[in-house]
């Protein structure tokens, strides 16, 4: 850019979007480093509580549900007027729990 290229055209020579430019230089004229080695790492605004999870863990746990699957678990809790989580939310807090959570069946 310092012998005349226009921003556009630097950054599609390096490799970089525009808008990728405009964020680094955000608060400085320069880069300081290429900040794609270090994206932002937020958390989903719908990411289970661990009392959710407890929840979850909890009802399948329970002897009426505990021979059960989560697509016959939610729909059962849905006809009862309770939703707590989809079917892929059981299965994903189900795959993901320590073993000693749950009932041996």
């Amino acid at each position: 850019m310092r012998k005349g290229a226009t921003k556009t055209k630097a950054c599609s020579t390096v490799g970089l979007s525009i808008r990728t430019f405009q964020r680094w230089t955000r608060n400085s004229a320069e880069i300081t480093s290429d900040m794609r080695q270090y994206p932002r790492q937020r958390e989903p605004h719908n990411k289970l509580s661990e009392a959710e999870r407890q929840q979850i863990l909890e009802i399948c746990n329970t002897p009426k549900y505990a021979d059960l699957p989560p697509n016959i678990i939610v729909p059962i809790l849905a006809d009862e007027g309770i939703y707590i989580a989809s079917e892929s939310t059981f299965y994903r807090v189900l795959k993901g729990c320590d073993s000693n959570q749950l009932i041996q069946r």
